[in-house]
């Protein structure tokens, strides 16, 4: 438009806007003043079917309802959908996707990145299986944690990595680099690297490589993730030096995990207008947390459901009727305590629908 290049207002850029929207949540941008209006503009779109046609088929196959989209559904469902297929195939069959004019075509490229996904949920599962087990077999010939892990098999994908180190960090609450072959059978490693809150992993990867001249291939990142490469010889030497480095860069009280809460809810606020209440409030994301409340709870029912979830009934003192919750990846192989304290969020259980809420469980411990 300063050159003279627009005619007129120029082209209506808030067509865009699903895509802005997925791109920020799914890439876990900061929602910053701009970026959540942003989100919240895309996400209006998406919610009245004026989404590009992949996107609207990538809500259909990933089973959300569109008129009920929220930031979270394209974190956990359209997101995955999408970098599943860079992570083990080609990215390309995405960006088709995204691109299509056809929504019959669209529908099949969604299909195509849902059984992909599946694929990748398998993959990592059995990798963090793996990772664990390394885990215990170093717990048994160590006195205490190291204070930040290198784990490396043969037989991992390099696509998976990040995730195997993210899910590893989790529930370790210390820095973890995960890598895998470059290419099968290639002697030149990939690696991914996640840390906690206040330590940088990055500035860690830059003082080991000034340290150590030439171990490192290349290198790259911000304080929370980054990306590396060595040679597959290197790895022990790698390891050593990374934690050498850890331990001078680490403040002992970084390695306390904290949840923060907004307190507990009294039995007469667990309420289908205040679960609506709080999805309205949104967008939420990276740097706008979701409201996360704290309470203790009876157990009167639980079953295990998909991969490792734990569906519970609880009862809570001053309230009758039960309260329906999920722990996503809360099955620790034996029966839950019968009094648990629940960090939770309060959400509308769209698929009973109607006045139905149900709690998603964050964090766990016996009361």
């Amino acid at each position: 438009r300063d050159e003279g290049k627009l005619e007129g207002k120029g082209p209506d850029l808030s067509t865009l806007l699903d895509l802005v929207a997925v791109g920020t949540i799914a890439d876990l941008v900061p929602l910053d003043v701009n970026n959540r209006a942003l989100v919240g503009a895309g996400l209006r779109r998406l919610r009245a079917g004026q989404g590009c046609f992949g996107l609207q088929a990538l809500i259909e196959v990933s089973g959300r309802e569109a008129r009920r989209l929220t930031a979270a559904d394209i974190g956990f469902a359209i997101g995955p959908r999408l970098n599943a297929a860079g992570r083990l195939e080609d990215m390309a069959i995405g960006i088709e996707c995204l691109l299509s004019d056809d929504l019959g075509q669209a529908r099949e490229l969604a299909q195509v990145l849902n059984g992909i996904n599946a694929e990748r949920r398998g993959v990592q599962q059995q990798m963090v299986d793996e990772a664990e087990a390394a885990f215990a077999r170093l717990e048994q010939d160590a006195e205490a944690h190291p204070i930040a892990l290198c784990l490396f098999d043969e037989e991992w994908h390099p696509g998976v990595v990040g995730l195997v180190a993210s899910k590893m960090k989790e529930k370790l609450h210390r820095p973890v680099v995960a890598f895998a072959p470059a290419e099968p059978g290639s002697s030149s490693l990939r690696g991914s690297a996640r840390s906690i809150p206040g330590f940088h992993i990055r500035d860690a990867l830059a003082n080991v490589d000034a340290a150590h001249p030439g171990l490192l291939g290349k290198f790259g990142g911000h304080a929370m993730a980054a990306g590396l490469s060595l040679a597959q010889v290197d790895f022990h030497r790698f390891e050593r030096a990374f934690q050498q480095q850890v331990q001078a860069m680490m403040d002992p009280a970084m390695l306390h995990a904290e949840l923060l809460s907004d307190g507990e809810l009294a039995a007469e606020e667990f309420q289908a207008a205040n679960a609506e209440a709080l999805r309205s409030g949104g967008p939420w994301g990276q740097g706008y947390a979701e409201p996360l409340f704290d309470g203790l709870f009876e157990v009167i029912d639980w079953r295990v459901v998909g991969e490792r979830h734990l569906k519970l009934s609880l009862r809570i003192e001053g309230r009758r009727e039960p309260l329906n919750a999920i722990h996503f990846g809360g099955w620790l192989g034996q029966q839950p305590e019968s009094r648990l304290r629940l960090a939770y969020r309060l959400v509308p259980d769209d698929y009973r629908g109607g006045a139905a809420i149900q709690l998603i469980v964050e964090h766990c411990e016996p009361a």
